[in-house]
């Protein structure tokens, strides 16, 4: 298995953050490269449409309201992988109240594609959607 994750600092309070992106169907609120998003089977599963109009379908695998984090498993991408699991978090900084770190991270098995291609495919998503979140809470 690979694995990537990127961090980022961000103008806004955990709680605001985690209101922002904690819903499981949320993503279009913040990250550009998901304009849309359907919620199915409840909630626990979300169909996402990117920006190429390429369907992603990710089920809810883990959700933790108090400590601000969810995990998710890929059902269905155009991605070249197998058994990716994600987990979005939202950290405290200590001492400052108005900021958040937030964190994502992924595990994955590369297929039809090397590890290097595949560890930069999502540095890359990761990185550029909390930089997305970062301009959002910025205003």
């Amino acid at each position: 298995m690979a694995s990537t994750s990127a961090s980022r600092v961000v103008p806004a309070s955990p709680e605001r953050v985690w209101q922002l992106i904690g819903g499981f169907d949320s993503l279009p609120d913040w990250l550009p490269y998901i304009p849309e998003s359907t919620a199915l089977e409840g909630g626990r599963v979300r169909r996402l449409t990117n920006s190429d109009g390429e369907v992603i379908v990710e089920r809810l695998v883990d959700f933790n309201e108090t400590e601000r984090h969810y995990s998710y498993a890929i059902l269905e991408a155009p991605f070249p992988v197998v058994g990716y699991i994600s987990t979005l978090r939202v950290h405290e900084v200590p001492g400052d109240k108005n900021t958040a770190e937030v964190q994502w991270s992924g595990r994955f098995a590369p297929q039809g594609a090397s590890e290097d291609e595949v560890v930069a495919l999502f540095t890359g998503i990761y990185r550029d959607g909390l930089d997305a979140l970062h301009k959002t809470l910025a205003g």
